[in-house]
Parts: structure tokens; sequence; C-alpha cells
């Protein structure tokens, strides 16, 4: 996407691509990207961070007694959507929250990752650089539009035409994304029926989970344009594999990758390895984070690809961390819990505050795990000192709790606010009575 636009560049392209609408967009504590739409005339007050909103309507953002709160756009995420109308084209922009003594605000998601990344910087750090595998499924809609439970192909992994009919779908939202200045760099359809995966260049880690929101914007967008209904929901199906969000991550100084050295016998460095002890010590913590719905933790289970066990390796999938094979410029660590539920900058934000952790107090890393760790009974894992991802959210929610990093990394007020309403969400389904218990119990007492 273009970069170090200035305001008045902005100007200039809204009048000359007939732009009339603007987005204001930002992101709640949840992942839920919100907005405020401008008319033109209104553009140079909102470059101007002079836009207001109702902070107490927004999820985990502030009480109503104290409301007002500004947008500060990052001109640089500037992106005309390449849908229009007669009325003319609408544009977005990503916005900052702000209060209105000009601090930004503590509970917005996206300063959140900000903070972080400063700690990193001061730690030496230039860049922490981020590629994303977000997978989806595609439902059909019934004639109101909503969606169905019945898929819109029965394709399996990297299958063509006829069996992946979601192969025009996925075309068009790449080409929609290209029009975007989005380098996708692979598309194709994934393990389970309807299950599709569109991989975009790593960029830093902002850049990344503003893409993101983006994306997902884009997918629901092209996907109701085929009668289809997208959904990011980890595991929409009993049975198949559930949508993940694999994060590749590395560390940079400069231009030298932080994460390679050329003389170690797996081609990782000291920080490297460091940072991946972080990563394992306080994933049971930030998972809360990182698979934070109910839903979540239907597809934390064996069988299905998704790893639920505390591991890592160079070469095994089982693992919850692997290491591709890539080196030099290319090293890194990809962490394979996420799941595109997840709030992109609040999952960022703890998977690199929990690798600083480990590079800051030299965590040792354990030994790696080859062994196929589905297949090991609970006594061989135990005994290779492998722990088990939390098992529902109410257990992540108790480790998030319990880990002061991590929780430093989410701030008192987006800490506060998450666990209240995953607390509510968690008591809504437990005490909720659900099919499957009147289809076993009901005849049964």
């Amino acid at each position: 996407m273009p970069k170090k636009l200035t305001k008045e560049d902005i100007l200039r392209i809204a009048e000359q691509e007939n732009v009339q609408y603007i987005r204001l967009q930002f992101t709640d504590l949840l992942g839920t990207i919100k907005n405020v739409e401008i008319p033109r005339s209104q553009l140079e007050k909102a470059l101007d961070n002079k836009i207001m909103f109702d902070g107490s309507s927004i999820e985990g953002f502030v009480r109503i007694e104290e409301s007002d709160m500004y947008l500060y756009p990052d001109l640089d995420t500037w992106v005309i959507y390449p849908w229009s109308n007669d009325l003319g084209k609408v544009a977005g922009i990503t916005c900052d929250i702000y209060n209105p003594d000009g601090t930004p605000f503590e509970g917005d998601p996206r300063g959140i990752l900000k903070k972080v990344l400063k700690e990193a910087k001061d730690m030496g750090f230039t860049a922490f650089n981020v590629g994303t595998e977000p997978e989806f499924f595609l439902f059909k809609t019934d004639e109101n539009g909503e969606p169905t439970l019945n898929l819109n192909d029965q394709g399996g992994y990297f299958d063509l035409a006829p069996l992946d009919l979601g192969e025009n779908c996925r075309r068009d939202i790449v080409l929609t994304l290209d029009k975007m200045g989005f380098e996708v760099e692979a598309s194709h359809h994934e393990v389970a029926p309807g299950q599709h995966e569109i991989d975009f260049k790593y960029a830093d880690a902002i850049t990344t989970a503003d893409n993101i929101q983006t994306f997902k914007l884009v997918v629901k967008n092209v996907a109701r344009n085929y009668g289809l209904h997208a959904t990011f929901m980890p595991k929409p199906l009993f049975g198949v594999n559930g949508s993940g969000m694999h994060c590749h991550m590395s560390l940079f100084k400069g231009n030298v990758n932080a994460f390679y050295d050329e003389n170690d016998e797996l081609g990782l460095s000291e920080t490297a390895r460091h940072f991946l002890a972080g990563i394992l010590k306080h994933a049971r913590s930030f998972t809360a984070v990182t698979n934070p719905t109910i839903n979540s933790y239907k597809r934390l289970v064996p069988g299905y690809e998704a790893p639920c066990y505390v591991a890592w390796s160079p070469k095994n999938r089982s693992p919850l961390v692997r290491v591709p094979a890539s080196r030099g410029l290319s090293t890194r660590i990809e962490v394979r819990s996420p799941d595109p539920s997840a709030n992109p900058y609040l999952a960022l934000a703890v998977m690199l505050k929990a690798g600083l952790d480990g590079i800051k107090n030299k965590l040792p890393l354990p030994k790696q795990t080859d062994r196929n760790i589905y297949v090991m009974d609970e006594t061989e894992r135990r005994d290779a000192g492998i722990e088990n991802l939390p098992a529902n959210l109410a257990e992540a929610l108790e480790e998030l709790k319990n880990n002061p990093v991590i929780s430093e990394a989410l701030g008192e007020h987006a800490l506060a606010h998450f666990i209240e309403a995953k607390e509510i969400e968690w008591d809504m389904f437990r005490t909720q009575v659900h099919p499957w218990e009147r289809e076993q119990y009901m005849s049964l007492y």
C-alpha cells in the first residue's frame, strides 16, 4: 500500500478519484471493525484530527460519563475500495483513538500494539515483521441473504475446479486485494470442504494487523456478491478442520534478521531461541487473546491439524511453534495456535510481549519435539515436559489473569474490559442448554 502520504496528497487523490465518502476505521476491544463515515467535505477536518465519536457505544472503550473521543487518521493507511456506485467511490483510513486532552487512549487495540512495539524498539529492535495465514469458510446464503450451513464445494487441500466451486470467488477476492495494493503471495483451497486461505506478504506488525482487518472486510463483501457468506469463525463445522491464523514472526535490527545465525546448527540465533522460549512459557496465558471465543477451543483439539500442545520443532507440524525451513532474511518462527476471531492488534501485542520477555530474561529453550505429539499418550507428554493449551475459554482466562507479563501488555483498562466481556460470554454459554444435551439425555433420564 502507498506509504508516506501527506494530507495534501490525500485531499488531491480524493478529488481526482471522485471519492465521495470516507470511512474512518478503528477496531474495538473484541476485534470488530468499526467506522465513522464522513462525506468528502469533512475530509480535511478529519485529517486535522478533529472528528469526534461517542466512545461509550464501543465495546471495551469508556463509560458514558467520559464518552468523547477523537479519531486520529494514520495517513499511510489510506485506501480506495474498488467497489463504488453512482454516488462515487468510498475510501477507508485506519485511525488511532485519542482522549480529548490529546493523549492516546489506553484501551485502543492499535495503541496497545504500538506500546509493545516501542518496548521492542527500546531493546534495539527496529522492526517486528509478521506474516499471517487467515483461513475462512464459504457457506451458501438463503433467499433472505442469511448464512446457511450448506457449503459451496466439496474440495480439499489445493484442489482445483470442479471440486473447488469457491475458486472464482477466491480469485475475485485476490483481484480486489491486488487493486487495493495488497501483495498476495498465494491462495488455495484448504483441507476442509468450503475452506479457503489467502496469504499476503509479511509486513511490520501494525501494517499486518491493519491488513487483516481490511482483508476481512474485502472477503465478506466479495463473497456476498457470489451469494455466499464468508466466516472467520474458528470451527463452524464438527468433524472437519477449523480455521487458523498462523503467525510468522521475526525481529530485525536495521536490515539484519535478528533471528538468524549462520553458525547455529538450525540457523537460529540466541535471540530467536530466547524469543521462542518466551512464546512457549507464556503460551497458556496469551491463548485467551489469540483464541478469544468459546468456539476457538473446538478447534484446539487433537486430530484436525490445530496445535493443542505447548512444544516446538523445526520440522514437525503438530507442536504449537514450527520453525520454517527458510533461513537468512526469511528466518522466522511460526506460531500456529491463533485463529482469525482474534483481535489482530492484541494477538500480536501479547505474542511479541511473550517473546521479548524471553529475550530479556534469557529464557532457556526447551528441547525440540520431533515426534508426532498427537500419538503420544499423557505420560509420554508429561515426561517430555509438554503442557496442553487451555481446554476452554474459562481456563484460558484464569491463565491470563495470573500472568503479570501478558496482563501488562494489555494494560489495566483493556485487561479489565476484556476479561469482563469474556466472562459474560463464558457464563452465557455455560448456563445455556445445548441441543447435544437434549439429544443425549432427554430420553435417557
